[in-house]
């Protein structure tokens, strides 16, 4: 399956969707399944979802909340899942439930040509902190939306409040050199932290009553499997797994061992967690 076209802007996020990242992302879908699931559950609480209503999953991934979704709406419904990695949908056609209300798009949703008013929700999962001009990208996700639409999305806080993320890149700093520091409007998963930024993008793109509801989770990094299942997820996905890309094994050994002695403070028999501060984010259409 190819990468999608897309926005000339979202061509690195294109690219590494569709490269080595998108792909190991895609190769633990199972346990990263489990580890979001509070986040899931939440997001859907907080959506308010209705049997027999669309949904749009933005950034869906693999499709573990396109299937939550199509289970809330339930068969008269339907749901959408759009995202531009490919790996992760070849994945998520795989595991599609038979009969599950569900189709997805390998699209880029900043340009995609949406129906018109063909949604009652717009739903994402850490989907749409990638946008390079997220206001441009919510504006034509909103076309896509009938008039008594709503949104919610969850996003992350600061990372200095996430634990989850920081524990484990900390460590591995102690081996190797600081990643290139991201602008806090660059995109990548701190890009949605700023209340003010968020205001601000969904009010461009056209949203209203926008809420924000501040949450903190204790997510297990070992996903129940203990300490060595902790430090070989950080390994390999996210920002710890990054800053180890293409380092010698010594390094990576040393780095491994200090991770190890960062996480064990934390292990409760065999899981461990790590706080998650996220945004609960809805508005109308």
């Amino acid at each position: 399956m190819d990468a999608p076209a897309g926005h000339d802007q979202n061509a690195d996020q294109i690219a590494y969707w569709n490269g080595a990242g998108g792909q190991r992302w895609a190769d633990r879908q199972p346990v990263q399944d489990i580890l979001l699931q509070p986040i899931a559950d939440l997001l859907i609480d907080r959506a308010g979802i209705r049997a027999g209503e669309g949904v749009l999953d933005v950034g869906c991934g693999s499709g573990s909340t396109t299937f939550a979704f199509a289970r809330a709406v339930g068969p008269s419904g339907h749901v959408m899942g759009i995202d531009i990695s490919a790996p992760m949908l070849t994945r998520a056609r795989q595991v599609t439930p038979v009969g599950a209300p569900v189709e997805f798009v390998l699209a880029d949703a900043t340009i995609h040509p949406f129906a018109p008013e063909n949604f009652d929700l717009l739903a994402s999962r850490f989907g749409v902190m990638f946008f390079a001009d997220p206001a441009l990208s919510f504006a034509n996700m909103r076309k896509a939306m009938r008039r008594s639409g709503r949104l919610a999305f969850a996003c992350w806080r600061e990372p200095r409040q996430n634990p989850f993320f920081m524990t484990p890149l900390q460590a591995v700093y102690q081996h190797v050199p600081k990643m290139p520091q991201v602008g806090p409007e660059d995109p990548g998963p701190f890009s949605f932290a700023s209340e003010v930024r968020v205001q601000r993008v969904l009010t461009a793109a056209g949203f209203s009553e926008i809420a924000m509801e501040p949450r903190d989770l204790a997510l297990d990094v070992a996903v129940g499997g203990g300490l060595d299942a902790a430090v070989r997820g950080a390994l390999e996905i996210g920002p710890a797994a990054r800053a180890l890309a293409d380092q010698p094994p010594d390094v990576i050994a040393a780095a491994t061992q200090s991770i190890r002695e960062a996480l064990t403070p934390f292990v409760k028999e065999q899981t461990v967690p790590l706080n998650g501060a996220i945004w609960i984010v809805t508005a109308k259409a």
